[in-house]
């Protein structure tokens, strides 16, 4: 399929009057924009293109799925229906994300580490509205007060995972498809507990938003297999956040690059 053609496809699943449509054929992506509410969403055409080979009919259902959801916020948020005092929760994302809205209203963010930063969304079901500072100051909201909300949320949330054995290694897969996965990193209380299980080198993996991945790294072979493992999450992920891996240690993540023959460097002996 090319991307006109799944261009096409997508106006015949949704209003087409609703939106506009403008392809951008350098970036391969597409704009839409709500043409009552005024904003729009850039849907990179790539990553549908690749699902569809696999997945056909369901990976088109699916982005269409994001985009009407995506939309209905918008419009609550357009109406005024949005409640400030729903659940806000931190989200991860790389720090080549964005940090303003395509209005130009700076997101609401937070320093993590060198790979990742902290950005803050008001939960709506089916999908979440990164917050701006223009919304916070139309509810009358302190950054603080948020970040505090979106920790404590953190908190509460379940932390299932499953677990494998690789070459003598353990690694923790968390994949809960709630859209918070890679945020459980910020659950001090959860790490400390995991920390508890591991006889290795404790590492932590986001690779993308949908999942977090614990390793208990008790050989050389164990990095390798987190580098391979953490490559593949990061190139299949909607939402890709970085393909490096953590040490934990102390309480402090530190980004290590695994290079040939399994050496590991942390950034800092880079410099």
């Amino acid at each position: 399929m090319k991307p006109q053609e799944l261009i096409q496809l997508l106006k015949t699943k949704l209003l087409e009057d609703t939106f506009t449509y403008d392809f951008n054929r350098e970036k391969n992506s597409l704009r839409l924009t709500h043409k009552i509410v005024g904003k729009g969403i850039d849907i990179s055409l790539p990553p549908i293109l690749a699902k569809y080979e696999t997945k056909k009919e369901q990976a088109i259902e699916e982005v269409v799925y994001t985009i009407q959801h995506t939309f209905s916020a918008m419009e609550k948020e357009f109406a005024g229906e949005i409640d400030p005092s729903s659940s806000v929760y931190p989200i991860i994302r790389s720090t080549s994300f964005p940090m303003q809205s395509k209005e130009g209203n700076k997101f609401i963010i937070k320093d993590h580490t060198a790979e990742t930063r902290i950005y803050y969304a008001l939960d709506l079901g089916t999908t979440y509205r990164l917050l701006d500072d223009k919304m916070l100051a139309g509810w009358n909201i302190r950054e603080t007060e948020i970040r505090e909300r979106a920790l404590f949320q953190v908190r509460n949330l379940v932390n299932n995972y499953k677990k494998d054995e690789v070459a003598g290694n353990i690694f923790y897969f968390l994949n809960n498809n709630d859209g918070y996965d890679a945020s459980r990193i910020l659950n001090e209380s959860f790490l400390k507990d995991m920390k508890r299980k591991i006889t290795g080198d404790m590492t932590i993996s986001v690779p993308h938003q949908d999942v977090m991945i614990i390793g208990d790294i008790r050989n050389e072979v164990g990095y390798d297999v987190l580098a391979q493992m953490t490559m593949h999450f990061f190139s299949i992920g909607t939402v890709p956040i970085t393909s490096l891996s953590f040490i934990y240690e102390n309480g402090e993540l530190e980004p290590i690059f695994i290079m040939a023959k399994n050496r590991i460097v942390k950034e800092n002996e880079e410099k």
